[in-house]
C-alpha cells in the first residue's frame, strides 16, 4: 500500500494566474446580462420574420439594417470598461461585433532612486569656501609667492591643513631623483601597487615591467598611481622606509604642517598647507629631472607588445601663454581639485598653490585669473606690483 505524501505549495507561485482568473470573472459578470439580452432580442426577431409578409420582411430587414449601421456598431465597440486585477494588472473589456474582448495588460514598474549627495571635501566641511577674495577664486586655499624675494603676493586660507591628493607625487619624485637610483633598472608592477584606497584604474597592469626612469616620468607627468607606488615600494629599505624619508624631507624643508603616509596621495591622511607646499615647489624646482619630467606634455612607453600614450594632467603645460618651470596636479574627493606650479609671469618667477578648488576646471581657471591679473597690474604699474598684491591679500 503506497504511503500518502503531503506537499506544500507556495501561494505566491499561482498568484498571477489567480489574478487573471479574477479579471475574467469580473469581465463575464459585467457583460453577461447584456449578451443574454442581445440573444433574446435576436430570437424574437427571427420568429417575427417567419410570420410576417414579404413587405414585413423588407421592413424588418430595413430595421435590422439601421440597427447594424456603422454608427451604432461603433457605439458598441466603444463601450468598454477597465477592471483592475491587482497592482500591476489592468484589463480592458470591450464588446465588439457581439463578442466579448478582454485585453489584459501588465504595467511595468519604474522605481526612481534619489542620487546620493556629492561628497564634501575637507575644506567645504570646514567652511573655507565662504572666504571671499578680490580675484573671486574658486579654490578655498590659495597662495602666490615671488620665488626670488619670498614675498607673499596673495594669500587665502594659506594656513589651513588639508588633504593634498596627488601633489604628494611631487615629494615622491623629488626623493627618487635625489636618491640617484639606476634609472634603467626594471621594476615590475605587482598586486601591492593596486589601489585599495579609492579603487582607481590604471593602464599599467599587474606584471607590466618598466624602467625606473619611465615610472618616474609617468608619476610626475600623468600622475600614474601604480608607478608612484612601485617607486616607493622598490626604494632601498622598502615602502615603510620611503614614507619615513618623505616625512624627514618635509621636516628638513621646514614643512611643519605636512604628513605623509604613502607615496601616491590616494590617502586623505596625506596632508599639508599652502605655505608648506610652496616650500616643496621651491625645492622641486631646483631638481632638473623633476622640472623636466613634470612639465613634459606627453610620453609613450612600451609595455609588452603594446605602446601606451600618456599625457600631462595639466593642460596649461601645452599652452603658449604659460612658461611653467615645475607643476603637479591632484584630486581626491576629500581634497578637491589641487594645483601647484612655478611659472614666470610678467618677468617674475612666481610659486602658486591652489587647494580645494570646486569644479573640474576651476583650478586652471584660478591660475588663469592670477596670471591675467599679474600681467595687467605689471603693465599698468611695474613698480607697484608688490603693493597691489599686498592690497589684494589684505
Amino acid at each position: 500500500m503506497s504511503e500518502a505524501r503531503s506537499y506544500r505549495v507556495s501561494s505566491q507561485r499561482f498568484l498571477p494566474a489567480l489574478r487573471f482568473a479574477a479579471v475574467v470573472v469580473c469581465a463575464t459578470a459585467f457583460l453577461l446580462p447584456g449578451a443574454n439580452a442581445a440573444t433574446a432580442s435576436k430570437k424574437a426577431g427571427a420568429k417575427k420574420a417567419a410570420v410576417t409578409s414579404d413587405s414585413g420582411r423588407k421592413a424588418s430587414s430595413s430595421t435590422a439594417s439601421k440597427r447594424e449601421s456603422p454608427k451604432q456598431v461603433s457605439k458598441v465597440d466603444k463601450a468598454d470598461k477597465s477592471v483592475s486585477g491587482g497592482r500591476n494588472v489592468v484589463a480592458s473589456i470591450r464588446q465588439k461585433n457581439g463578442k466579448t474582448v478582454v485585453a489584459v495588460q501588465r504595467r511595468s514598474i519604474v522605481r526612481v532612486t534619489e542620487a546620493a549627495p556629492a561628497r564634501q571635501s575637507f575644506g567645504q566641511m570646514a567652511g573655507l569656501h565662504s572666504t571671499e577674495d578680490a580675484l573671486d577664486l574658486k579654490s578655498s586655499v590659495a597662495l602666490v609667492i615671488d620665488q626670488d624675494t619670498q614675498e607673499v603676493l596673495f594669500s587665502k586660507n594659506d594656513h589651513a591643513v588639508l588633504p593634498i591628493a596627488s601633489l604628494t607625487k611631487l615629494m615622491t619624485g623629488l626623493l627618487i631623483s635625489e636618491a640617484k637610483l639606476p634609472s634603467d633598472e626594471l621594476i615590475t608592477i605587482t598586486q601591492d601597487d593596486v589601489d585599495t584606497e579609492k579603487f582607481s584604474r590604471s593602464r599599467l597592469n599587474v606584471g607590466a615591467t618598466l624602467p625606473r626612469g619611465e615610472l618616474l616620468h609617468l608619476a610626475l607627468m600623468s600622475s600614474e598611481n601604480r608607478a608612484a607606488h612601485a617607486l616607493g615600494r622598490t626604494y632601498p629599505g622598502g615602502l615603510s622606509t620611503f614614507v619615513s624619508v618623505m616625512n624627514a624631507k618635509a621636516k628638513m624643508l621646514g614643512m611643519k604642517d605636512t604628513r605623509y603616509v604613502e607615496p601616491t596621495g590616494l590617502s586623505s591622511r596625506n596632508q599639508s598647507s599652502a605655505q608648506d607646499l610652496a616650500l616643496l615647489v621651491n625645492a622641486a624646482y631646483s631638481d632638473a629631472t623633476v622640472r623636466q619630467l613634470s612639465t613634459s606634455p606627453e610620453y609613450q612607453v612600451e609595455v609588452g607588445n603594446r605602446t601606451l600614450q600618456f599625457n600631462t594632467t595639466n593642460r596649461l603645460v601645452k599652452s603658449p601663454d604659460w612658461d611653467i618651470g615645475v607643476q603637479k596636479t591632484g584630486y581626491i574627493s576629500e581634497a578637491g581639485q589641487c594645483l601647484v606650479m612655478q611659472a614666470r609671469i610678467a618677468g617674475r618667477k612666481l610659486i602658486m598653490v591652489f587647494l580645494d578648488s570646486a569644479g573640474k576646471f576651476s583650478r586652471i581657471g584660478d591660475a588663469e585669473r592670477v596670471r591675467r591679473w599679474v600681467e595687467a597690474t605689471h603693465m599698468a604699474n611695474p613698480a607697484g606690483v608688490q603693493q597691489a598684491f599686498a592690497h589684494v591679500a589684505s
